[in-house]
């Protein structure tokens, strides 16, 4: 199983899995008249794909017991099931995010639900486990919270614009964020737990959870959309080849940083690995005001509260970061 050496390594993994985190929803963005529902499900396949090339690659260098079939067969039932029960959770916040995505845009989706995802994985990670300083990680919350908030603000500034706002994307992004932060958890108990699962075993089988729980979410948003009307599987199969292969594309830009950052946390800790992760929103907050224009004409209060949004967020995340370390 290959792992880092050198923290260079380290950091050029954690910093790839931080842009792959917040860019591989481009993909969706470059799709014409194609809902994501049935986009979804090419990327569902490519995260798992991703994960398995990766697994059977870089996680099965050498033959000792930490490569990836061995790790499989020594690692407790358990553990792959608490894996794949985390990448059902996963799944249903990953598709409200898309789904917010597509009402609000990249600039707010992301940051809105990840910043809620931060702070509801460093509040559960200590109540699991009371490690590292509790007013720095208090103050790290706090900033992320402000974050959000500032962002929420700068959405509704839009309005001013002449733009359309809706209140319940802010919603959608809101539970997104929720359940974004639960899963996180239950990967971190199957990596300390009894006999352990591996970084490529995790994202091996975390992927597997998240394909195979389309079968629910994905079919049940299918029925009732959040936006838009009902789609069938016929839509899927009369679909752009562009829309199948920008889904395959998104789904392998995501495990790949889903992989580096498991990784790359061997060398580094989860803690610090989490936090450079977690940097993902600002990537995609980029890509929305920069590449997609989402704030062009926007009233200069929408970008001071966009700008603000940046400073704190990454406040928190440093306060985080230096709380655990």
């Amino acid at each position: 199983m290959y792992t880092p050496h050198t923290l260079g390594i380290a950091l050029f993994m954690m910093i790839t899995s931080a842009i792959c985190w917040g860019s591989w929803a481009n993909t969706y963005k470059g799709v014409k008249n194609y809902r994501f529902e049935l986009f979804y499900w090419d990327y569902a396949v490519g995260i798992f794909l991703v994960s398995l090339i990766l697994a059977f690659t870089m996680g099965s260098t050498g033959n000792d017991a930490s490569s990836f079939l061995n790790n499989v067969r020594s690692a407790d039932s358990n553990n792959i099931t608490v894996t794949m029960f985390a990448g059902v959770i996963f799944n249903l916040a990953n598709l409200l995010l898309v789904a917010a995505i597509d009402m609000a845009g990249l600039a707010i989706a992301f940051p809105v639900a990840i910043g809620i995802a931060l702070v509801v994985g460093v509040i559960l990670s200590y109540v699991q486990q009371a490690r590292g300083n509790a007013a720095l990680l208090a103050a790290g919350v706090v900033c992320a919270l402000v974050a959000v908030v500032l962002d929420g603000k700068a959405y509704g500034s839009l309005a001013i614009a002449g733009r359309a706002v809706s209140k319940k994307s802010i919603i959608v992004c809101v539970v997104s964020g929720v359940l974004m932060g639960l899963w996180a958890p239950f990967v971190t108990r199957a990596m300390t737990h009894g006999n352990t699962l591996g970084p490529y075993s995790i994202a091996v089988f975390l992927t597997l959870g998240a394909l195979l729980s389309c079968l629910i979410w994905n079919i049940y948003f299918m029925k009732r959309p959040l936006v838009g009307e009902p789609v069938s599987f016929a839509g899927y199969f009369s679909g752009p080849m562009s829309g199948h292969a920008l889904g395959l594309l998104g789904g392998f830009v995501w495990g790949t940083g889903m992989v580096f950052n498991l990784v790359a946390a061997s060398f580094t800790g989860v803690a610090i690995s989490y936090a450079i992760g977690q940097s993902a929103p600002m990537v995609a907050a980029l890509w929305g005001v920069l590449a997609w224009k989402e704030f062009a004409g926007a009233p200069g209060k929408a970008k001071l509260y966009l700008a603000l949004m940046f400073v704190f967020y990454c406040l928190g995340i440093l306060l985080v970061a230096k709380a655990n370390g």
